[in-house]
């Protein structure tokens, strides 16, 4: 049993990443001159653009989240406000340094944290790209500029000197938002689904975060594995993952069922979420089916009539 635990940890997605993407331009029209998109592993949770207040929310975690903290929706509101103003600089600053004239131009930057759940070690990001080409990054360990272009180390020592920026930067990324959306978690949904009669009981879990979950059948309160069929973890469109595992009730006596139940467990989280095989808590989809059934023999009847009467 413990090593089929540790077996199944092995498919856990160890690292997650928060990152901000932002594009400025210049001389170009018909579509907006600042664009910001905010993402965590990989699913985008919100976008603003200089036509914007403030961030729109993508994910349905994240509405909740600026819902029961504000302060978040406002934060990320400013701080777009406040890039907006900064990339126009920028963007002054880069054109000036390499003899550019009022052409059109496009100013890039990845910023954000990636965050290892297993050693909590965090590693930041912060880098601009101008004109398709890499321009200067941030070595947040020894928080110094890097610059592979020539025509950027006016620029490097410049915002080298600048230490209040840099330590800014540090806190933001590697002591606010990191914490707080990449160790957070979301507890799921859980239910018991079956298809026919006939078919296993599937306890389905979805809506959890992060990805370090486990889902597992119980009889008299010990972990079974003969009858069991269990998923691996899944992705959701929003970000969120989902898991099931399937029982074979056809061997277990009604008056047995009591005894069995499907157990839910969250990495950081010590409440269990435990659902009792009971015929009262299944979903099923038997009436649909039935009618379905009906509607198809009623639908084949009628066209036989018709062959018939042709």
């Amino acid at each position: 049993q413990n090593k089929m635990k540790k077996f199944f940890t092995l498919f856990f997605l160890l690292k997650h990443s928060l990152k901000y993407f932002i594009t400025g331009t210049s001389g170009i029209t018909k579509i907006p001159g600042f664009v910001v998109v905010a993402m965590i592993d990989e699913t985008q949770y919100g976008y603003c653009d200089d036509n914007m207040e403030e961030i729109e929310p993508k994910q349905d975690w994240i509405k909740k989240l600026f819902q029961k903290k504000p302060e978040h929706l406002k934060d990320h509101s400013k701080r777009c406000f406040n890039n907006q103003q900064l990339f126009k600089a920028y963007m002054g600053v880069f054109k000036q340094c390499l003899n550019q004239t009022e052409d059109s131009h496009v100013l890039q930057s990845v910023s954000g944290c990636e965050w290892d759940d297993e050693s909590h070690d965090v590693k930041g990001i912060n880098q601009y790209g101008y004109d398709g080409e890499d321009f200067i990054s941030l070595d947040l360990l020894t928080l110094t500029w890097i610059t592979p272009k020539t025509q950027a180390v006016v620029i490097k020592h410049l915002w080298d000197t600048d230490k209040a920026r840099l330590e800014f930067i540090k806190n933001l990324y590697m002591s606010v938002l990191c914490p707080d959306f990449l160790q957070r978690t979301d507890r799921p949904s859980v239910s018991l689904l079956q298809k026919t009669p006939s078919s296993p009981v599937s306890c389905h879990a979805t809506g959890f975060y992060p990805d370090r979950a486990d889902l597992f059948w119980r009889k008299d309160g010990e972990e079974i594995h003969e009858g069991v069929e269990k998923g691996g973890i899944l992705p959701n469109s929003d970000g969120t993952f989902q898991m099931s595992s399937e029982l074979n009730i056809s061997l277990i006596k009604h008056e047995d069922w009591r005894k069995y139940d499907c157990v839910f467990q969250l990495y950081g989280v010590k409440e269990e979420i435990i659902i009792t095989l009971n015929k009262t808590e299944i979903q099923t989809n038997w009436g649909d089916l039935e009618k379905e059934d009906s509607s198809k023999g009623f639908c084949s009847a009628n066209l036989y009539k018709k062959i018939r009467n042709q």
